[in-house]
């Protein structure tokens, strides 16, 4: 008579399978569980290839005076602390109080790993003078999205065709990587749309409705439907754009958690926006919205 022998490979690979049925089918062909989402994920921003974290750092709060009153010591801490949370999406401006604070702010990081969004506002007379400046402030050799600041009537487009041609300029020179704008009324956003010339899209949304651009072409920080703005920006990302959320607070008027958890977890499920940024004065501040972000992707 014959004796059964296996060798070790033999008797653990038969364990395995027979295992393996114990379980039932569905078990053995699971699928692996798909990776969690977070605000410090670097997402890609549309069809421009640059990286940055979901959530982003505004320096802008009431045109950055919210920031400037902390100081520059405590400023620059808190830039740190938030990239050591793993954000690395910091928003600036010309026209923000903290602009000149941004250079000694990211010292010491690591510059492969940001991306800086920065603005220009009005028609400067030689716009690659006003780009390098830029340059010259945050002590950096590109800025990885330059846009027009505030745009509010229908044909921007047409008024401020020189600077966007400063602009194209700007990125042949490798000055910028990216180009775009921010718009504060919906015939602006639509211009912004419609126009070939853009890569990235700056745009309040919040579901509140608050500061959301209306069809007024004036500036405005009134509420407004949101609705008309989600049309935009569906449009825009079948384009390719990159699309970034901002006002998720309100312009920080969401004083009730309630409020601000309401419009984070509205901006995390609209699958147009690839980041979203908010102006923090606080670490606390920081943390909470992490939280927020994190528990609204789950």
């Amino acid at each position: 008579m014959m004796k059964n022998q296996y060798t070790r490979r033999q008797f653990l690979g038969r364990s395995a399978a027979a295992g393996a049925l114990l379980l039932g089918p569905n078990r053995l062909f699971a699928q692996p569980a798909p990776a969690k989402r977070t605000a410090a994920d670097q997402v890609t921003l549309g069809n421009t290839g640059i990286k940055l974290s979901r959530l982003g750092f505004g320096t802008g709060s009431d045109s950055g005076h919210v920031q400037q009153n902390l100081g520059q010591e405590q400023f620059n801490s808190l830039i740190h602390y938030a990239f050591d949370q793993g954000i690395t999406y910091f928003d600036c401006a010309q026209a923000y109080a903290t602009f000149p604070w941004m250079g000694a702010a990211i010292k010491g990081l690591p510059r492969e790993k940001l991306f800086i969004q920065s603005k220009i506002g009005g028609k400067p007379e030689n716009i690659l003078s006003a780009i390098d400046h830029h340059r010259q402030v945050f002590d950096t050799d590109y800025v990885d999205s330059m846009l027009i600041h505030c745009m509010v009537q229908t044909r921007w487009t047409d008024d401020w065709k020189r600077i966007m041609d400063g602009y194209d300029q700007a990125k042949e020179k490798k000055w910028i990587r990216a180009k775009g704008v921010s718009c504060h009324s919906l015939p602006a956003l639509r211009g912004a749309r419609q126009s070939d010339w853009t890569d990235v899209h700056l745009v309040r949304v919040n579901p509140q409705g608050m500061c959301v651009d209306g069809e007024n072409e004036t500036y405005n920080m009134t509420t407004n439907p949101v609705a008309p703005v989600l049309e935009e920006i569906k449009s825009m990302k079948a384009k390719g754009r990159g699309i970034i959320g901002m006002k998720m607070i309100g312009n920080g008027t969401f004083k009730d958690a309630a409020d601000r958890d309401k419009a984070i977890r509205f901006a995390m499920s609209r699958p147009e926006l690839d980041a979203v940024v908010i102006g923090f004065k606080s670490r606390a501040e920081i943390d909470e919205a992490i939280k927020r972000v994190n528990d609204a992707l789950v």
